[in-house]
């Protein structure tokens, strides 16, 4: 089935929304706050420049080589589509343009030494012992992908290796998800073997999931391979079908990304409350609906049916899920044929969705997504990732974005104390080799 005719089998039998009821490890040093990056040619030098000051501390660590490969790979952040991942659901990620540069060279002797150039902490171990290092746990994200590539059986070499990263601290914007991937790009270019990108991608999972011992989904790996500059992706989390989606062009509209500074406490035990509250509701629904597995299979004219069977509370996580799945699909109809201001409603319908369905928003989000709704040149805000604090993205006109910028930080600031960073990005292509 092509992508587009997958898409739409999906969208068969869904109602409009009418009147429904609406993270990071690595020390990488941020963009400074509000500022505007260049774009096209300009972005491009300024990566290929981080990536040649990789590439030149690699050989001043470990002496010249004649094999130095440089590879990159981005962090992302999700335009629409949260907590439906572990519903088997929806997601539209983006790959933007923060990213991890690794430079790295063969060994002959099987040995592995890193070096983390913004935490300036070195970590070294044998491809004959892959075991986790509880000092340098950063780099156990790299460990656990060689460890499985060579459980699969491919030629993974010995080496030395540099990495950067301007992927904001703590901003969820997933760090951790593309230092796997160039670590797998890395492997596969310095071993001289191939590996298909979706492999790689649940490769890097579960490192992360079974090594680093972190339970995330795929989302955060899937998009950081295989993003495309100018699109996002819709993503099908049960099957891994996937399709690229074209964002507005970036000399018209920006991804905005800003950050409340507020650190995700709670977001651990409040999501594993969710998931059982959605796994509740399904084993309920199924005794009316026999066929569904997940949430993602109850359609809006089923769940309006059957809502009343459902304790009110799981009711609630239900129904965002329900209709953010909804909301997903028609945000992908939206960017396909234009229509930006679909987009942004849709965008606005979720975070009400999420702040008053799901509830895992907090003040600070809040604030930051009311005062982006007032600013000049918005398209759409919502809050993003698993919520209780962490970012909001936004889509802004970009002859409107330091204005947009200005005013947020300036409200934000006046209703909270706190100075919060805010990142102007563009949508950029997946984990790829560059040439330096």
């Amino acid at each position: 089935m092509s992508a587009g005719s997958w898409l739409q089998a999906q969208q068969k039998g869904l109602e409009k929304p009418g009147a429904c009821a609406a993270g990071s490890w690595l020390g990488c040093t941020a963009s400074s706050a509000g500022q505007k990056r260049e774009t096209g040619g300009e972005l491009m030098a300024d990566t290929l420049r981080r990536a040649q000051q990789v590439r030149d501390k690699l050989i001043e660590t470990f002496g010249d080589s004649e094999e130095v490969v440089v590879i990159k790979a981005p962090g992302r952040v999700n335009l629409i589509g949260e907590h439906t991942d572990y519903n088997d659901g929806f997601v539209l990620p983006a790959a933007v343009d923060r990213e991890i540069i690794m430079a790295a060279s063969p060994r002959d002797d099987g040995e592995v030494h890193l070096y983390a150039l913004d935490l300036d902490s070195r970590s070294s171990f044998s491809l004959s012992s892959i075991v986790r290092d509880e000092k340098a746990g950063w780099s156990n994200y790299i460990r656990g992908v060689l460890l499985l590539l060579k459980e699969r059986g491919l030629p993974v070499r010995g080496m030395n290796a540099v990495f950067s990263g301007d992927v904001p601290l703590g901003a969820g914007m997933s760090s951790s998800a593309a230092l796997e991937m160039a670590a797998g790009v890395t492997a596969a270019a310095v071993g001289k073997f191939a590996v298909d990108m979706v492999e790689l991608v649940k490769i890097a999972q579960a490192a992360e999931n079974n090594f680093v011992g972190v339970n995330c989904g795929i989302m955060d790996q899937f998009i950081s391979g295989l993003g495309k500059k100018g699109h996002a992706l819709f993503l099908d989390c049960r099957s891994l079908e996937y399709e690229l989606v074209p964002l507005p062009s970036s000399d018209e509209y920006k991804i905005v990304i800003a950050n409340t500074m507020v650190k995700r406490g709670l977001v651990n035990s409040a999501y594993n409350e969710r998931r059982r509250q959605c796994e509740m509701g399904v084993e309920i629904l199924r005794q009316y609906l026999p066929a569904i597995k997940a949430l993602r299979d109850v359609s809006p004219a089923d769940f309006a049916e059957h809502k009343d069977k459902l304790p009110p509370i799981v009711a609630k996580r239900c129904e965002h899920i329900v209709y953010e799945n909804q909301r997903v699909m028609e945000s992908v109809t939206a960017l396909q044929t234009g229509d930006v201001d679909t987009f942004g409603k849709l965008m606005r319908a979720s975070h009400e969705s999420l702040r008053d369905l799901y509830e895992v928003s907090c003040k600070e989000l809040d604030i930051m997504v009311e005062a982006a709704w007032e600013a000049p040149g918005t398209c759409g805000a919502r809050m993003t990732g698993a919520g209780f604090g962490g970012c909001t993205v936004n889509l802004v006109r970009a002859d409107k974005v330091n204005d947009f910028v200005a005013f947020v930080k300036a409200r934000y600031a006046e209703k909270t104390g706190v100075e919060p960073e805010i990142y102007v990005c563009e949508a950029e292509d997946g984990a790829k080799r560059l040439e330096v």
